[in-house]
């Protein structure tokens, strides 16, 4: 009973150190706005790990953060592994050629009305299709090693950007495209110095939803046929050996790269759109 009250006590101290610092002035800008996530963060581990304790719950059913972090101390070189051939040759090849695809077929869309009523229904037919019935057809289509993966990556991604590049071109005023049309701009002069800069919030607003379908495309895909490496190989053969320390340490990382991933998107995305409202 003590620990619970230990448990208690400390979220209760947590909580109300979060609501002190998000209310001071440094957690509103640059790095500062880091600082409560981070404490909540780790607050959870810590009371991840004294529940845990307190309870006695076995490490098969739930290891505590300390075992975890051993096993990833551990286990570096088998993580690295499987981060380079699941992140880096599935998830990111295949964020890249779908993103990119995306992009050029909204364009294309953007030229064709008949493209524009005859594709974008289809797209979101295949975007409804379930992973676990799609990947498998792939892994046949295209083997075992990274090409599958990264085939399942652009299926996953290519129609989240695809729609939010579309509505991003259309996002434009009659009155903008009337005055650059005064100026004696061509289709491709409007295209590029207008309507694609105007479009940047929407694509990048697809391009952030995908970073975390990449990663889960390229981890699933792994059930169904994969190398002897790859997070979800490592995943999916841990659990039959009940190593639940390395499901975890391989979910750790994953979090951590998807995470990486998403904020060097969201970092391009201010670079690139710093006079939209929404980055001021």
């Amino acid at each position: 009973m003590t620990w619970i009250v230990g448990v208690l006590v400390f979220w209760i101290l947590a909580w109300l150190a979060n609501l002190w610092i998000v209310r001071q002035r440094f957690a509103q800008h640059g790095a500062g706005k880091l600082i409560a996530p981070m404490i909540f963060g780790v607050t959870v581990l810590i009371l991840w790990e004294g529940m845990v304790r307190g309870i006695g719950v076995s490490a098969v059913i739930l290891p505590a953060p300390s075992l975890i972090w051993a096993k990833v101390l551990a286990s570096t070189s088998i993580l690295w592994g499987d981060f380079m051939q699941t992140f880096v040759r599935g998830a990111l090849s295949g964020y890249m050629i779908g993103c990119t695809a995306a992009v050029a077929t909204a364009i294309a869309i953007d030229r064709s009305p008949f493209l524009q009523r005859g594709l974008l229904p289809v797209g979101n037919f295949v975007a409804a299709l379930p992973i676990v019935g799609l990947a498998p057809i792939l892994v046949a289509w295209f083997g075992f090693d990274w090409q599958s993966k990264a085939a399942v990556v652009v299926a996953m991604v290519f129609f989240p950007v695809l729609v939010n590049a579309v509505a991003g071109l259309a996002d434009t005023s009659a009155m903008q495209r009337d005055l650059m049309r005064t100026y004696g701009a061509s289709y491709w002069q409007t295209m590029f110095k207008l309507r694609l800069p105007a479009a940047m919030p929407f694509i990048f607003n697809g391009l952030k939803i995908a970073t975390t379908l990449a990663l889960i495309g390229a981890i699933v895909a792994e059930f169904f046929g994969s190398p002897i490496m790859g997070m979800g190989f490592r995943i999916s053969t841990s659990v039959g050996q009940l190593a639940l320390d390395m499901v975890w340490a391989e979910i750790a990382v994953a979090a951590l790269a998807g995470s990486l991933f998403y904020g060097t998107v969201t970092l391009i995305e201010r670079g690139l759109t710093f006079w939209h409202p929404s980055q001021r």
